[in-house]
């Protein structure tokens, strides 16, 4: 996040829609109640999102069947899918009990295997960018490995793969090593470079001045953390340096969601116009 001009607000680098998540993660889910766009159109000013970017970011959710519309009067009031709530689980597993350190590694890779031909270029780059977002690393032509057991099935079931895809689990047994899997497959300089940033932002004395609450603080940091773990292979930490910053950064995360919760709780509370569904 950075800072703007002279008046110091807080300009969101994340996108509105990943604030919103972050937002109904939070005071949504498993609370049974849908919220008043205004009162999100408040909460989302003191991050300095506009109103016409909460409003279209609502819409597309509602479109994407992420969001239910409830109508009272003349207010409309959002609610959370079954399909949302998945989503938000799958965020609020990754970011509470999965984290950003993989130190109960058991040795073991999930090994993804395939060949398409070059009519099935547009499958081969959605299953490339899938195997990524799920934490996979290119071996060798054709060939990615994530560390652990991965469920894939689902990730690769709407491609049509047939045949030209295999799926295993594995070790590695001499000569390969795994710390050389790590180095092959997987830009660990840029993953460190991720959590320098995250950490240059948030281990600071005062974390982003310039925003006016406690709530605008965390929405924030629980969106930046969330992108960070999410592009996070949870590589073995036995493979990786004793300095590897995901270390200091998880601690961090954690110290200043404790510290943010109460006063931001509070605030929600007194902005929120939630209707019971």
């Amino acid at each position: 996040m950075t800072l703007g001009g002279e008046d110091d607000q807080v300009t969101p680098s994340a996108r509105p829609q990943s604030l919103m998540f972050s937002f109904l993660g939070i005071y949504v889910l498993h609370r049974d109640v849908a919220v008043y766009s205004g009162s999100v159109i408040d909460v989302f000013a003191r991050l300095g999102v506009s109103e016409e970017a909460v409003r279209s970011t609502l819409a597309r959710m509602v479109k994407r069947n992420l969001l239910v519309r409830h109508r009272r009067g003349r207010k409309v009031y959002f609610g959370l899918t079954p399909r949302a709530v998945e989503v938000l689980e799958d965020g609020r597993e990754r970011v509470w009990k999965t984290g950003a350190v993989n130190r109960d590694w058991d040795g073991t890779w999930t090994v993804v295997g395939f060949s398409l031909p070059d009519s099935r270029r547009s499958t081969r780059h959605d299953l490339r960018s899938r195997l990524i977002w799920n934490g996979f690393g290119l071996l060798q032509s054709g060939l990615w490995i994530a560390p652990g057991t991965k469920e894939v099935a689902e990730v690769l079931a709407s491609l049509e793969l047939g045949d030209n895809v295999t799926v295993l689990t594995a070790r590695a047994f001499e000569p390969t090593d795994a710390a050389d899997l790590v180095r092959k497959a997987f830009d660990t300089e840029q993953i460190a470079r991720r959590y320098g940033a995250f950490l240059a932002q948030w281990d600071v004395p005062r974390p982003l001045p310039g925003a006016p609450d406690d709530l605008a603080r965390q929405l924030l940091l629980h969106t930046d953390w969330l992108q960070l773990v999410r592009q996070d292979p949870l590589l073995p930490t036995e493979h990786l340096p004793e300095d590897w910053p995901a270390i200091r950064a998880e601690q961090v995360f954690h110290t200043l969601a404790r510290d943010y919760e109460p006063r931001a709780a509070a605030l929600a509370a007194a902005v929120l116009d939630e209707l019971a569904v």
